[in-house]
């Protein structure tokens, strides 16, 4: 087990992440704070107590960029034990947009939205989101630490 500061809650999240496509480009941001900072990464947060993944994955991207998605599809499963000393179970998905414009709605969270080529990407790319970029193109759906 890695080095975990005594001050440090010792506990496994559930993180999801969400790779949205708009006329074949897709939704990145440019992360803010202590972890990934000035990374790129798809929208998504953490399951909250009792709610669904459909449910996380539609109110993380309403909380996150302001709109609404369409038909969510699981990608991949991570263990995301390599964060220490976060540790994480973190599920990939792959949606459509529906409507609405995107808005930066956490702007101490991230440095703003675009809309991006998949085969022209900002670098560089938070971890979690390349592996989902990663498992999307393979077909791959487990990652151990990852």
């Amino acid at each position: 087990m890695p080095n975990v500061k005594p001050n440090i809650k010792k506990t496994t999240t559930v993180g999801v992440g969400v790779i949205i496509f708009k006329n074949g480009k897709i939704l990145l941001g440019c992360r803010r704070g202590a972890h990934g900072a000035g990374e790129y990464a798809i929208p998504g947060g953490h399951l909250e107590y009792m709610e669904s993944f459909e449910e996380c994955l539609r109110r993380e991207i309403r909380e996150e960029v302001g709109i609404e998605i369409d038909d969510p599809q699981f990608i991949h499963v991570s263990n995301t034990a390599h964060y220490s000393p976060r540790h994480g179970v973190y599920l990939g998905f792959k949606a459509d947009w529906l409507a609405g414009e995107v808005e930066n709605m956490e702007p101490d969270r991230c440095d703003g939205w675009e809309w991006y080529d998949p085969d022209n990407l900002p670098d560089p790319l938070f971890k979690l989101t390349a592996v989902t970029l990663e498992a999307l193109k393979s077909g791959q759906v487990y990652f151990d630490k990852e």
